[in-house]
């Protein structure tokens, strides 16, 4: 018999407990700004007025026959809850503020009331600096992160390449300001190995995606490492290669200059040797008498007032030896030819032998 009564007792609890009111969620975090939305389910008891209370201040009412009736406060109103959910409210705070933060209540006149909590937090902004984006392998660099600007003290974190790093790595400090917003400052120093992305982030836990800070570290080599284990400086190499560089252009300028040069005056100096050798070798003969040596060539400047000068005393000199020559005698066995006036006798290799004799005064 008492393990009934027990059973009925239990089982009245529970029924009560089921149709009680429900005012969800007990908890909400916004940031300021966003839009807070409450549900308040009543229980399957009648009821006539619902009564909304932030921090035990009346904003809105809602009657059961008439709906939402004027509020004094623009930024509060209502909807009416789905199907599914029974006889429910839905309670819309929009634009939150700071001073919204607190108690919210859902009371239903003479039946039961409800209280949740209303949370507004502030995002600031966050800012990573660095010493420079370009530093040499094994360099330290140091890193600062300035988040201000939050309510509540934010978290802060620092991520390298996208990998979160030890917090016993970089250092934190806060301070509060006189609207009660929180600034934090960090420092991080990094060994650079090769380039990287170091990130700030800053965040609460209003933010489903903290705000992240990025900075790009580009890292160069600084030495060259060679086989037999000297190092040669890169900026060193790099002078080196471009003076060479400049040398050899210089060097193929010249040549190809000089080849052009002598490409286009080749045909009138050699016309001019040519004249020179023939008319030099013509005086030869005419003053010896004797057979011209084709493989003699005259050496000595070549200009043109040189050869000038040549070539006149030369005709001095045949003129002078044709004075004083004799004339030849020559026979043969086809013709005879004697030339008192003139000292030069032509012989042709087509012609029988001849016979010279020559008599000087």
């Amino acid at each position: 018999m008492d393990f009934f009564c027990l059973l009925l007792l239990l089982l009245s609890c529970s029924i009560q407990v089921g149709a009680a009111m429900k005012l969800s969620p007990e908890a909400l975090t916004v940031l300021r700004g966003g839009d807070a939305r409450f549900t308040c389910t009543p229980s399957k008891t009648k009821w006539t007025v619902m009564v909304w209370l932030l921090d035990g201040t009346a904003v809105l009412t809602i009657s059961k026959e008439f709906g939402v009736l004027p509020s004094v406060h623009p930024n509060v109103t209502a909807e009416k809850g789905s199907v599914s959910s029974g006889d429910s409210w839905v309670f819309v705070l929009k634009n939150t503020e700071r001073r919204n933060q607190g108690q919210l209540t859902c009371d239903l006149q003479g039946s039961d009331r409800r209280t949740a909590s209303l949370f507004v937090q502030e995002k600031g902004s966050v800012k990573v600096i660095g010493d420079s984006t370009l530093v040499f392998k094994g360099q330290s660099v140091l890193f600062g992160c300035h988040a201000a600007g939050w309510y509540p003290l934010p978290t802060l974190q620092w991520h390298v390449n996208n990998k979160t790093v030890s917090r016993g790595d970089y250092n934190i400090s806060s301070e509060e300001s006189g609207e009660s917003l929180f600034t934090v400052s960090s420092n991080l120093s990094v060994t650079a190995a090769k380039s990287s992305y170091v990130d700030c982030l800053a965040s609460v836990s209003a933010l489903q995606t903290p705000l992240r800070s990025s900075f790009r570290l580009t890292v160069v080599a600084e030495v060259v490492q060679l086989e037999d284990g000297c190092t040669v400086p890169l900026a060193a190499m790099a002078s080196l290669s471009a003076i060479l560089l400049l040398l050899l252009l210089c060097i193929c300028t010249v040549l190809c200059y000089r080849h052009r040069r002598q490409a286009k005056q080749s045909p009138q100096e050699a016309a001019i040797r040519f004249g020179q050798s023939v008319s030099g070798r013509s005086l030869v003969a005419e003053a010896t008498g004797g057979k011209v040596n084709l493989g003699y060539s005259s050496e000595g400047p070549t200009d043109p007032a040189y050869s000038e000068l040549n070539l006149e005393t030369r005709r001095q000199q045949q003129d002078f030896v044709s004075v004083l020559k004799v004339p030849d005698a020559v026979s043969s066995s086809s013709r005879s030819l004697h030339d008192d006036s003139q000292a030069q006798v032509c012989l042709s290799e087509e012609t029988a032998k001849n016979v010279r004799r020559i008599t000087t005064v």
